[in-house]
């Protein structure tokens, strides 16, 4: 059951859903901590790593490599900046209608997830192709192209919003079953 308070509004009250509250907060401070960790983090490497340059974090396993890429996540669509930052623009602007049209609806984990979508795709996308004309990427496993932490964002809340989808699904056809 929904919990839901009134709130009046000019001369009439207005039932307003406490878990769109909840998922606002959720949603926004995913967002803004997916970007501040991104940026931050990208802030350091840039500062510490000459573009290039490898620092091995653990032997054949992890190392931080400056790399800075054109394309999309992974080193895709090289070259196609401008591309790939009008597509991310339009999925942040379709992200934040889905928010709102659907904040009222939706578990918690769908927001922490579509945080996670948003902020990666702001931090990564948006502000390192406004501010630096290219995405730093760092983190390098030696088997996998460099990538770095909006990318880790953008892929694990995808992964939340389908499980939350599926789970849902799930529950419905349960519920629809005698």
């Amino acid at each position: 059951m929904r919990a839901v308070r009134r709130v009046a509004r000019g001369d009439q009250p207005v039932a307003v859903s406490i878990n769109a509250g909840r998922n606002t907060l959720i949603f926004a401070l995913t967002v803004l901590g997916t970007i501040a960790l991104d940026q931050s983090s990208k802030a350091v490497v840039v500062a510490c790593i000459e573009p290039g340059r490898s620092v091995t974090v653990i032997p054949h396993v992890l190392s931080i490599t400056h790399s800075t890429n054109t394309g999309a996540a992974f080193g895709l669509l090289r070259g196609n900046g401008q591309i790939v930052f009008l597509a991310a623009l339009v999925i942040v602007v379709m992200m934040l209608v889905w928010f709102f049209y659907s904040r009222d609806r939706m578990g918690a984990w769908s927001f922490l997830g579509l945080g996670l979508i948003v902020g990666g795709a702001v931090g990564n996308n948006l502000l390192d192709r406004v501010f630096r004309g290219k995405v730093v990427d760092f983190i390098d496993l030696g088997w996998w192209p460099v990538f770095n932490i909006a990318d880790i964002a953008i892929i694990v809340g995808v992964i939340i919003v389908f499980a939350g989808y599926a789970r849902e699904l799930w529950s419905a056809e349960a519920g629809d079953q005698p």
